[in-house]
């Protein structure tokens, strides 16, 4: 039963990974045809986490009251509707500065693009709510090895979504957004029909997740000063902000520094996917049976930190290929060893929106990290983004040094009487 659930969220997963993915190369471009700055598009991808800032704690605590599948089901009709207006954002914004007599068609382009990341974004909680699903049907000894089918799910959505919509986008860069849009309707039918509801109703009827107060910045404050967990979220954000910056302002480092075109830029994401598939889906397992979590998160971050100083001084595109093998393996194993650790160090009726709280704190590295990322790219060079992001991961290896492998040398699994953990 298990096995049958856990194959159930890594196919509804990787369908939404995979639209994600359609689109993701090609936004920066897709921005650019209607006249906006590289400054804007870093703007523009830090819409979307922006809104999932607010979003995903909001829906990880929704889904320890109501069940993971309704939660599930809002998220991806979200994601749906926003695949849509991003598709027909050209006529939408044309026929906008017709009636309201607007001087520039592109400013009404531009702001149903924004609004279409936004709704995205608001109602796009479903990978903290899936990483919940998998706590709830796994064992603490496996659940590093299930979180591990997410990264995979993330993997093999980064090998074929890119590739395609780089493909698809010779028919237009509307093109990705409307099959995204299809892939979002399938898995609508795909949760509905084949997805069985993970939290059980004895659960739910005690209240023992209900009476938990929803995401607030003193609920955030609290969690931050929990021995086990806070530093765990600490890492998490400069990890990810650190992260987010390479991926989200890679398409515009590809095309300024390198003069890649979308579909090439598709081709170098699938192959980051091959990599991260290889990752999460294979070597997490062999590597959590071999090592402990803080050795991996320390590894981790040595990985990472090599990687981002060779990608802010990558010459040609032949390095770059060398370079994301550090950045994809450190970047696989971070992603599911982090999470895992906290789901952990937490009781069973807060891993939902602890793991919400996490999904928060990475969303705020994406609203950051873009934002940063495009002006320092447009204002000093390419190289810019790559040394800013080194800077951020030597804080966070600090940070792991400092608090988690001196303090806590062995992982801290939650007890009862752990409350503080």
């Amino acid at each position: 039963m298990e096995n049958k659930r856990l194959v159930s969220i890594f196919i509804v997963v990787f369908v939404d990974l995979l639209g994600f993915s359609l689109i993701l190369p090609l936004l920066p471009y897709y921005a650019e045809a209607y006249g906006a700055s590289a400054t804007l598009v870093g703007f523009l991808v830090a819409s979307y986490a922006a809104a999932s800032l607010f979003g995903a704690p909001i829906l990880g605590r929704l889904s320890d009251k109501y069940g993971r599948r309704p939660i599930l089901l809002i998220s991806v009709v979200g994601t749906m509707l926003g695949f849509l207006l991003l598709g027909f954002a050209g006529p939408i914004g044309s026929g906008f500065a017709t009636v309201f007599s607007l001087p520039s068609a592109n400013i009404a382009v531009l702001a149903i693009l924004f609004f279409s990341r936004i709704l995205d974004g608001v109602t796009g909680g479903n990978i903290s709510v899936a990483q919940a699903y998998i706590s709830d049907v796994t064992d603490a000894k496996n659940r590093a090895k299930g979180l591990g089918l997410i990264g995979a799910a993330f993997g093999l959505g980064f090998i074929i979504g890119p590739a395609v919509g780089g493909f698809l986008s010779t028919w237009g860069y509307s093109t990705p957004a409307f099959v995204a849009a299809g892939l979002a309707f399938l898995n609508i039918i795909s949760i509905y029909f084949w997805l069985p509801e993970s939290l059980t109703k004895d659960r739910q009827q005690k209240g023992i997740i209900s009476r938990k107060p929803g995401f607030t910045l003193d609920a955030l404050a609290k969690a931050l000063k929990r021995p086990v967990v806070g530093p765990l979220l600490i890492v998490r954000f400069f990890f990810g902000m650190a992260f987010a910056t390479f991926q989200t302002i890679f398409a515009l480092f590809a095309q300024y520094k390198l003069n890649l075109t979308p579909q090439v830029v598709g081709y170098i994401l699938a192959y980051v996917g091959v990599l991260s598939v290889l990752v999460q889906g294979v070597g997490i397992g062999i590597l959590t049976r071999k090592f402990t979590e803080n050795q991996l998160v320390i590894t981790g971050l040595w990985l990472m930190l090599v990687g981002l100083i060779g990608w802010a001084f990558t010459p040609n595109l032949g390095v770059l290929l060398i370079v994301m093998l550090p950045l994809a393996l450190a970047g696989g194993v971070l992603n599911t060893v982090i999470n895992s650790s906290i789901s952990k160090a937490v009781a069973v009726d807060e891993i939902g929106g602890m793991l919400g709280i996490s999904a928060s704190l990475e969303s705020a590295t994406r609203v950051i990290s873009p934002t940063i990322g495009g002006y320092l790219l447009q204002q000093f060079g390419a190289w810019a983004p790559g040394v800013f992001s080194a800077l951020i991961m030597s804080y966070a290896l600090w940070v792991a040094y400092q608090r988690i492998l001196k303090l806590n040398p062995k992982p801290v699994e939650f007890s009862q009487g752990e409350g503080n953990a």
